[in-house]
Parts: C-alpha cells; sequence; structure tokens
C-alpha cells in the first residue's frame, strides 16, 4: 500500500483575525475622553473596546495622554486646580499639602510651579511627566489627620486642611521658607479660616508648638 503525504496550508485555513475600531467605539471612546475627568484606558477595555481604538485615536491627535492610563481630548474643559486633579488620580494615595494646599485654600501670595503631595515614607516614588511633582514624605497620623475630600473636574482629590497645612508649613520652614509660613499664618487667622484648638491640634501632630509659640502669641496678644 502506497501511502501518500498531502502537505496542508495551516495559513490559509487560518485567516488573521485583526482588530479594526469600528465607528461606534471611537465614538465612544471620544465621548467618554470629553468629560472633566477624562477617561481611563482601564475603563474602555471594561466596555469591551480594543486598545487600539485608542492608540489610532492618540497617533490622531484627537486624544492626550495626561497621566499614565489617562486620556482627554484637547479641547476638555479645564479648571485652576487641572494639575492638582491629575496629580490626584495618577497618585491616590497621596495628599495635596503645603504651597499647593495654600493655593487650593487661597491663602497667601505663592504660585508654585510644582504640584506638592505627601505620600507615605516607605511608598514608591511616582512617575509623573504632568504635573511635575514635589514630594514629600510623611508618615503616621501625619499623614493620615486633616485630610478634606474635594471634587475637582470629577475627580475625588485628598487636600490638607488650613489648620493641618499651616502646622506643616511650619514644620518644613526649611523648604519653604519661614516667611512664606508665617505670611500663610497671619492671613488665615485675620480672615477666621480657624481656631485655635484646631491649629493647636495639628501643632502637636506635628510636633511643632514650641516652633509656633512665640509667633502665636505676638499675633494674638
Amino acid at each position: 500500500m502506497t501511502v501518500v503525504w498531502q502537505s496542508v496550508d495551516r495559513t490559509a485555513q487560518q485567516p488573521t483575525i485583526r482588530h479594526m475600531p469600528s465607528t461606534t467605539d471611537r465614538n465612544r471612546t471620544l465621548r467618554l475622553a470629553r468629560r472633566r475627568q477624562g477617561v481611563r484606558s482601564r475603563e474602555l477595555a471594561e466596555q469591551g473596546i480594543h486598545r487600539q481604538v485608542l492608540s489610532r485615536l492618540v497617533a490622531a491627535g484627537e486624544l492626550e495622554r495626561v497621566a499614565r492610563g489617562l486620556y482627554r481630548t484637547p479641547e476638555s474643559p479645564l479648571t485652576e486646580h487641572h494639575g492638582l486633579a491629575v496629580a490626584s488620580t495618577a497618585v491616590p494615595n497621596g495628599v495635596i499639602c503645603l504651597l499647593s494646599a495654600l493655593r487650593f485654600h487661597g491663602i497667601g501670595t505663592q504660585l508654585p510651579s510644582q504640584v506638592w503631595i505627601a505620600i507615605d515614607r516607605r511608598a514608591r516614588r511616582p512617575a509623573l511627566k504632568y504635573p511635575p511633582l514635589r514630594v514629600v514624605r510623611f508618615t503616621g497620623t501625619a499623614l493620615s489627620e486633616g485630610v478634606g475630600l474635594h471634587r475637582l473636574e470629577g475627580r475625588t482629590v485628598r487636600v490638607y486642611g488650613i489648620a493641618k497645612t499651616l502646622a506643616d508649613c511650619f514644620k518644613y520652614r526649611h523648604k519653604i521658607g519661614l516667611d512664606v509660613a508665617l505670611e500663610a499664618l497671619r492671613e488665615a487667622w485675620r480672615t477666621r479660616r480657624f481656631t485655635m484648638d484646631e491649629l493647636d491640634r495639628f501643632a502637636g501632630i506635628c510636633r511643632v508648638r514650641r516652633v509656633m509659640r512665640p509667633y502665636l502669641e505676638a499675633m494674638t496678644g
């Protein structure tokens, strides 16, 4: 018996599957990206939109990457706190602090070019191209206490309250300047933005009661 071997073209039997973005997926992606909070690649994946749709829209200039996994349309509406919103999305466990917190609360004259953000002492330093970050490492109650939650551009942003921020400014006076801490303290007191009980509590947490005492006595005496 003669056995005849026949070659099989397996390529012909298995056609290549190409993921071609549909007009519907493109429009859905752009609609989501036009929101104040933009759109995350994870959110698109959960809705069954292939990553190639995202890549093509970025290449065409219809979307821009503002942080890792976060995209928006170039014409998306921005607020004055856009940098804080982006930083908080990229560093969800961080807290806006010091000069950025003062700016957020409208205290003092500082216009920081970086977003000041506090993270745990053991946390990995975030890698973020925009916005530029000034990372400060806190620990224990100095990190966890005095945090306020705010909605900015549809995102939850963690910012230290005024009394906590003032105590932080004195603790880190060598980083930001004593004149900046004093300016903030005087303005916040003049406009009644905190109580002495609040400030005393956070001064204790930050261990700056003795440092702040002479300035408080001069201000209130």
